[in-house]
């Protein structure tokens, strides 16, 4: 472990010498590579090199405990040396936990899709209230957040929402909330009191850069309708609404929320080329031996992974069996609770997966 961490460190040393070049400094390519290959071992060399400084303090402690000291010197030795040693092991298991190999989309953004799924009317509105949750949540971390494509209902929810959230880490964050989430509660629409369940389906794709997915001009074919709104009634009286297939595969992606016809290309592409690149990614990770799985699910969409009971006020993500009393606060957007447990049980897994091999 410790050459490891020693070799990492040896890297970061390099990576500010190359930074410091200037034929790195005139090529962006290079410039943009280094510079994320270093943000990306950072924290890693700041834990280690704190490591380092507590273990020769600790050494040093423990020395001084093998002299001849008087007795208020020995205890107050003693307290130091007790206090370095839990400081150590503190520093010990978060190497641990950063050593863990990274999930390489987690620095990406997200685009996510939320469509009302069993339940109608009232999940469409629950689609709705999930959309605005993660928006909230976005924008408490200071994200960006651009609807692609949407769908709406006459009452105020989604038939489907398709939207990126732009931002460093959202990805890491956000991967969790694939699957089915499940409502129960008494409908806006129902007039008798009755508590209803429905479902609404969660996609969160990182997004997929050019290098990522190359997608060739004569593999899609575009076409172009008008936008519409709720309803089906005509918002756009020109075909500024853009359909894009991928010939090869079939898949489509549709975005008619942008203001002109080659916006709604562009973010299009970006959706489509999301899409393929979630195919792909699934079809590498279903080769992988099954204890390397995500203990947090296998992300099928089809998969129960929370359940929102409002007249309890509680939520429960059965993936980890958490559940809390707070479904109004985390209904706007206070998810931090929920998505660190979710983060801290897939990397105590990943870890022991690793350990284990």
């Amino acid at each position: 472990m410790i050459d490891k961490l020693q070799s990492v460190e040896d890297r970061y040393e390099r990576l500010n010498e190359l930074l410091s070049d200037p034929t790195v400094i005139s090529d962006s390519n290079k410039l943009r590579e280094y510079s994320k290959e270093q943000a990306g071992i950072q924290e890693i060399v700041s834990v280690y090199r704190n490591f380092k400084n507590v273990r020769q303090q600790h050494a040093d402690t423990r020395e001084m405990l093998e002299e001849n000291l008087d007795a208020e010197m020995r205890e107050m030795v003693k307290d130091e040396f007790d206090s370095l040693t839990k400081e150590l092991e503190s520093l010990q298991e978060k190497i641990r936990i950063l050593m863990i190999p990274k999930d390489p989309n987690d620095d990406k953004n997200v685009i996510m899709e939320v469509r009302g799924a069993a339940g109608g009317d009232e999940a469409a509105l629950f689609a709705g209230n999930l959309f605005r949750m993660y928006t909230r949540y976005a924008e408490s971390n200071g994200w960006k957040v651009e609807v692609l494509d949407s769908n709406p209902t006459g009452i105020g929810g989604f038939k489907e929402v398709v939207f990126m959230i732009s931002g460093t880490g959202a990805y890491s964050k956000l991967k969790y909330e694939n699957g089915a989430h499940r409502v129960q509660r008494v409908p806006e629409t129902e007039s008798s009191g009755r508590i209803h369940t429905s479902t609404a389906t969660v996609a969160c794709m990182p997004e997929a850069e050019e290098v990522d997915i190359l997608i060739n001009d004569n593999d899609i074919r575009i076409d172009t309708f008008c936008s519409s709104g709720a309803g089906g009634q005509s918002v756009n009286t020109t075909k500024s609404a853009v359909r894009v297939t991928h010939i090869p595969t079939g898949i489509m992606a549709t975005c008619q929320d942008g203001k002109s016809q080659n916006s709604n290309k562009d973010q299009a592409l970006k959706v489509l080329r999301a899409r393929i690149y979630e195919i792909e990614q699934k079809k590498i990770q279903d080769e992988l031996d099954a204890t390397r799985k995500s203990a947090v699910g296998t992300g099928d969409r089809s998969e129960r992974i929370r359940t929102y009971n409002y007249p309890q006020s509680r939520v429960t993500d059965h993936r980890i069996g958490l559940t809390l009393q707070k479904l109004d606060t985390i209904m706007e957007g206070k998810l931090d609770e929920i998505i660190d447990a979710l983060t801290l049980d897939d990397q105590t897994r990943r870890l022991n997966n690793e350990e284990n091999q």
